[in-house]
């Protein structure tokens, strides 16, 4: 069974004044005439609007909220105004952003039926998606463990409105099914990320995941110890002998009719269902925090999925390696080496930098199952989250042209990414004198020499590495955002399997 998300939005093409709810939604600027943000506004507000704005209640300042009724012959029974800010700048994700908030707002007042407006200014399509994508984001619910009072539910019914003659009404309707697709493969992802590592194993995590892809037509095959063993994964089974839990590799493929035998987009995704740091133990406080060390994973499972739904027009492969790294008694040790199955031999020096050897196991397997251009996903780094704080993920790889694809692709997709560098040096760092390579290259630029690390995985293809240690779980609630998994890296990932006209 799939988790049960809700991912209900209509389009409408519509003057607000022409909508029933129970809560019609407008963006506001700063500096703004609000009175003329919709014709007739200012008389079925009333004397309350009139008020708000001489006092200077309202200014349009981001997710600011004001709240009243409306009268006839406007059908809405109560109007929100959202800020969003100074217009100049204004972007596809502030738009979802803002659209996220106030539904997340309505959602706290338990409004049933809520309609949010479309004012312009952005491409039509791409307003349309971004405000669907953020209103579907809105109906996220992380409390599903609490036996007792739970949060408010999700609107039943959620409705985008746009005027008429405002953009093709059968690509605007068409936007709105990409923003529920999309939305809805986040919220997938947050669920997973938000599972407890008792319940989510690697079996387990290897489970859903088949259920997730396989319902809309995805070929899964999930490949046991057994199998693992066989394509000499000596990395991935090196980490994973200190659980007590068997690893997993789950392995999609999306192969669409009629389509060319290259590109094959390949997508890697770190699945470690909890983090201890093995024997290089991991301090205890924020340590609960480690059972989203799968939301690499997790954005891959999603995003594939999205993109089976979506209908992308090439072959795409995800592969998720799964496992657990834990302390046991048979758990690798500082000074070991272990054998990838490219052949490449690494000596472990930290059990905690772990994240990478099971991808350059994923990452080699992905070049086998013909993957021609190359992403991987892992909330690898603390010194990623040093670097960039929890603002942007960090983006490496080969080659500019390709970085730059993906740096787009995620700017569009509201996951900010930063392009760090992979110079020469940090290779040096990685030097063994009794193996090909160490596992980690000490602190001195950690999110770097990570990411040289895997270079050596990618077999010299156009390959690209997120860093999502600092972005992919928010401590600080927002108002777009709540506290927990945020699904970065899912809408960049579908998104991505659209644009090989711009792949070098």
């Amino acid at each position: 069974m799939l988790p049960d998300v809700i991912n209900g939005v209509a389009f409408r093409q519509s003057s607000p004044g022409e909508v029933e709810t129970d809560l019609l939604i407008l963006p506001i600027f700063e500096g703004d005439d609000v009175a003329a943000a919709a014709p007739g506004i200012a008389e079925a507000a009333g004397a309350a609007l009139a008020r708000a704005v001489e006092t200077r209640e309202i200014q349009g300042h981001p997710y600011e909220l004001f709240l009243t009724g409306l009268n006839r012959p406007w059908r809405a029974a109560r109007l929100a105004l959202i800020g969003c800010g100074q217009a100049a700048g204004f972007s596809t994700e502030r738009l979802r952003r803002v659209a996220t908030a106030a539904a997340l707002a309505a959602r706290q007042r338990r409004i049933r039926r809520l309609a949010f407006v479309n004012r312009g200014g952005l491409t039509p399509a791409a307003a349309v998606q971004a405000i669907t994508e953020g209103l579907v984001l809105a109906a996220f619910s992380g409390d599903e463990y609490k036996s007792g009072e739970r949060g408010a539910a999700p609107p039943d019914e959620m409705l985008v409105v746009s005027a008429p003659g405002d953009g093709d009404g059968k690509a605007l309707e068409e936007a709105t099914r990409r923003g529920r697709v999309l939305g809805h493969a986040s919220n997938l992802a947050r669920q997973l990320c938000n599972e407890p590592s008792n319940v989510l194993t690697p079996s387990v995590f290897a489970e859903r995941g088949a259920v997730i892809a396989r319902d809309v037509g995805v070929q899964v095959s999930v490949l046991d110890e057994s199998a693992i063993s066989r394509l000499n994964m000596g990395l991935l089974l090196g980490v994973a002998r200190g659980s007590a839990e068997p690893p997993r590799m789950l392995v999609l493929r999306y192969d669409p009719p009629g389509a060319a035998a290259s590109p094959v987009l390949g997508l890697v995704g770190k699945g470690i269902t909890f983090d201890t740091g093995g024997i290089s133990i991991k301090p205890a406080e924020g340590m609960e925090r480690m059972k989203d060390d799968m939301a690499g994973g997790a954005a891959v499972i999603c995003a594939m999925r999205a993109i089976a739904e979506l209908e992308a027009p090439f072959k795409v492969v995800g592969v998720v390696p799964m496992t657990e790294n834990m302390p046991g008694g048979r758990a690798i040790k500082p000074g070991d080496i272990l054998t990838g199955a490219n052949g490449k031999t690494v000596e472990v020096i930290n059990t905690d930098a772990e994240g990478r050897l099971i991808l350059g196991d994923a990452l080699w397997y992905a070049q086998q199952l013909g993957a021609t251009h190359l992403v991987d996903v892992a909330t690898l780094t603390g010194a990623c989250v040093v670097a960039l704080g929890r603002a942007a993920s960090g983006l490496f790889g080969q080659p500019d042209a390709w970085v730059e694809v993906v740096r787009r692709t995620a700017l569009a997709a509201g996951d900010r990414a930063w392009p760090l560098p992979l110079y020469d040096e940090y290779a040096d760092q990685l030097k063994s004198e009794i193996a090909d390579m160490l596992n980690t290259g000490g602190r001195p630029a950690g999110a770097c020499t990570a990411a040289m690390f895997l270079k050596e995985f990618a077999g010299g293809l156009p390959w690209a590495h997120l860093d999502i240690a600092g972005t992919a779980w928010t401590e600080d609630a927002k108002a777009w955002q709540p506290k927990g998994p945020t699904a970065v890296a899912v809408r960049t990932l579908a998104e991505l399997a659209f644009t090989s006209a711009e792949w070098k």
